[in-house]
């Protein structure tokens, strides 16, 4: 089997490529993938070095939500079909809503990673202003999702979501994201001290919730977004910090050595988004064997469902208060660890969701024979 798939360079939607890539390639298949956004650092495609059936197409085609990612569209939809056209895969998994659409006669899966319509919903509580680019937006993820051949989504919540922005694709799965464990360690002796990592300027992270009060014990903040930070760089965020109080530190954006330290070392991670649609960052924590402090929104309560603390939606003094409990009842914080990381490595693996991918291509591939 031959799967073309899409994926960015700038967001979760990497690390999701990063898992699957690898699983297929190690399961038989032949990848041949295409990335948009930035080109990528050495450091970000290290993990491809040994992987003998994959052939990479990096491009620097800017994503359709993007500032004059309209006029960039219709050039990486051209390079997209001529490229199908060259390496005539069996399969296209697209990472990226609006390629659903591209004229092409191979099979198209495409995956709901989120939105930008969903994305402002969640953060203002209504839709965007009306303008001529966003009808654009609207109608080209709209046609994506009914001209592909299946839409996936990696929850229940983000399928009714993408159902009640958009439209009601034909066919439609479900499959959960996945981390391989092996990439973290949760058995190093934990620190009493709290993790979050997302992107700063991202107001769905609402990172800025655990600065709003102190609490008894160290919070640590990383950034997830921007260049890989050296030695002393420095650090440029509106989130504002009362250092003597609160004991919050920020840092930027750190190694995958530094980042599986930080969670290794944790005791509590905080899942503060009020979106959250890959929810990798709390899986890579699940994993690492911390408590899981989660902003009570759908997406959370599917996935994490009792492995998880929930604070009250939105709220700094309910996040705060369960940071406490969880600090002066280590027993009660060593058993939602333990919670956490049990689900995680029943349900979330990269194992499973490559098999979960795998099935639905022979599905997809079986039903465009039999149509034929």
């Amino acid at each position: 089997m031959h799967v073309l798939v899409t994926t960015d360079t700038l967001s979760g939607v990497w690390t999701h490529t990063r898992e699957l890539v690898a699983g297929l390639v190690d399961s038989g298949v032949r990848v041949t993938l295409v990335s948009f956004g930035d080109i990528p650092l050495p450091a970000q495609t290290s993990w491809m070095e040994n992987l003998s059936g994959l052939d990479y197409c990096p491009t620097a085609f800017r994503l359709d939500w993007m500032q004059e990612g309209q006029t960039d569209f219709r050039d990486s939809a051209s390079y997209l079909a001529a490229l199908v056209k060259e390496r005539q895969p069996d399969l296209l998994h697209l990472n990226q809503l609006c390629y659903g659409s591209l004229p092409v006669r191979t099979p198209r899966l495409v995956v709901a990673h989120g939105d930008l319509i969903s994305w402002w919903k969640a953060v203002h509580g209504s839709e965007p202003k009306e303008s001529r680019w966003l009808r654009w937006y609207k109608l080209l993820v709209t046609q994506g999702l009914d001209q592909a051949t299946a839409v996936v989504a990696p929850s229940f919540w983000m399928l009714d979501t993408i159902r009640s922005c958009y439209t009601h694709p034909k066919q439609v799965a479900v499959i959960y994201n996945g981390r391989n464990p092996v990439f973290f360690n949760p058995y190093v002796s934990k620190n009493d001290s709290v993790l979050a990592v997302g992107r700063l300027h991202d107001a769905s992270k609402q990172l800025a919730l655990l600065t709003q009060h102190a609490h008894p014990v160290p919070v640590c903040i990383v950034d997830s977004d921007g260049p890989m930070a050296g030695p002393g760089a420095p650090i440029s965020t509106d989130v504002k910090v009362q250092a003597r109080e609160a004991c919050v530190s920020l840092k930027g954006m750190q190694t995958e050595v530094q980042l599986r330290t930080l969670y290794s070392r944790a005791a509590i991670f905080a899942a503060t988004s009020r979106y959250e649609a890959s929810g990798y960052g709390t899986l890579e924590a699940a994993l690492s064997r911390c408590a899981i402090v989660a902003n009570d929104i759908p997406h959370f309560r599917e996935i994490w469902g009792d492995a998880a603390i929930y604070f009250r939606a939105n709220d700094a003094d309910s996040l705060a208060e369960v940071i406490r409990r969880l600090h002066e009842r280590r027993d009660l914080c060593r058993g939602y660890a333990a919670r956490a990381y049990q689900r995680a490595r029943q349900c979330f693996t990269a194992k499973r969701m490559v098999e979960e991918y795998l099935r639905l291509y022979r599905h997809t591939l079986g039903q465009e024979a039999a149509a034929a």
